[in-house]
């Protein structure tokens, strides 16, 4: 026998058992007994960040600069030239240690003028590697157009290459086409933010929810900070809070943060298909059904056999390949699965069946639809 093909591998029962062990243990902590403080789950409406970008060069690069076919470069560079008042047509540039990237940049809430933020530095040519090279004085812009932000400096890629891409081997390790600049921007321009508006303030939560809303405005019309008068949840995702004009809005979001909350949680399970992963919630549950589930495998196996003509026949000596289909199917009976009120009792009904994590995503899928599963069915 030459070789063989097994187009499907069945999962063992300690994986089934692994996996199914690791969905409880994942969402153990998910479960609405455990409190949170809200600065965890919600914030400031107001506080936020912003997005940079620009657009430089990066020089002193060792010949893997980008290649004459990327024509924006030596006009960069030209530009650039001209501006120092040497006057070089672009068309008579050849370079290879020069590269055009992007640099991107997240500007934080409250940051002043002088203080330094980190950049990402990545190739928009064909550059080869950035290692060892150096970015030049890269303005950093917001959407609205202003710059905000003024990057330079040497560049870290966390990776190398070597050798040589010709007649040679090379050899590289990591990305080393996109690099980190550690403080590698000065902020030039402070961003305006507003915390407090006609003596609100408007807490927003990470993931919307009536119930969790109300229970945080609970909260605080309970525990009231100082000058606070009362607070009431405007929507879903929007807690209203109303103080005194007279109060610092710093010192009554900085005591809202450290109140715990009982975050509440609506019944999910994510499927990630192209890794196998399932992930149930905390208050899963399913209704009273029946699910039979098939295993079907099928096995291919290659052989070759000679085939000898008989003598003074003037044949020749051949060889004859052979293949051998061998499919296997395993019976399975109906399982009934009673009224499962909780997520044990969720992983234990369908371990019973004995599936592997691909027919136990079918098998989800098919209890969503004959109504039997009563959870969100996120398919990743």
């Amino acid at each position: 026998m030459r070789g063989s093909k097994i187009m499907r591998k069945p999962y063992s029962t300690t994986q089934i058992a692994v996996l199914l062990t690791f969905a409880v243990t994942a969402f153990a902590m998910a479960l609405p007994a455990g409190a949170a403080r809200i600065k965890d789950i919600a914030v400031v409406q107001g506080v936020r960040g912003n997005q940079l970008v620009g657009y430089g060069l990066v020089v002193g690069l060792a010949g893997t600069g980008d290649s004459q076919q990327v024509g924006f470069t030596p006009q960069s560079v030209g530009a650039m030239l001209n501006r120092l008042g040497l006057n070089v047509p672009a068309n008579t540039l050849r370079l290879k240690n020069v590269a055009a990237v992007m640099v991107t940049a997240d500007l934080p809430a409250f940051v002043k003028t002088g203080s330094m933020i980190d950049v990402t530095v990545s190739s928009i040519g064909d550059a080869a590697s950035l290692q060892g090279g150096t970015l030049l004085q890269t303005p950093l812009q917001a959407a609205n157009g202003q710059t905000y932000a003024v990057a330079q400096g040497s560049i870290s890629v966390g990776g190398f290459t070597a050798g040589s891409g010709g007649g040679g081997g090379s050899v590289r390790s990591n990305h080393v086409t996109a690099g980190r600049m550690p403080n590698g921007a000065y902020v030039e321009r402070d961003v305006p933010t507003t915390l407090a508006n006609n003596a609100t303030l408007a807490i927003t939560l990470g993931q919307p929810d009536f119930t969790t809303a109300v229970r945080v405005a609970d909260v605080i019309n309970d525990n009231l900070p100082t000058g606070v008068t009362n607070a009431r949840a405007i929507d879903a995702a929007t807690v209203q809070v109303a103080f005194q004009p007279s109060t610092d809005p710093i010192g009554i979001v900085a005591n809202i943060e450290d109140l715990e909350v009982d975050p509440d949680v609506c019944a999910k399970i994510v499927i990630n298909e192209r890794t196998g992963t399932v992930v149930l919630g905390g208050d899963v549950s399913v209704s009273a059904c029946a699910i039979a589930q098939g295993n079907l495998t099928v096995r291919i196996d290659d052989d070759t056999s000679v085939s000898q003509p008989a003598a003074v026949s003037g044949g020749s000596t051949v060889v004859v390949p052979k293949s051998k289909v061998t499919v296997t199917q395993t019976e399975r009976h109906l399982i009934g699965i009673n009224d499962s009120p909780t997520i044990a009792r969720v992983v234990r009904a369908l371990n019973a069946l004995g599936v592997t994590p691909r027919d136990l995503i079918s098998i989800l899928q098919t209890m969503k639809q004959a109504g039997a599963l009563h959870a969100d069915l996120e398919i990743e």
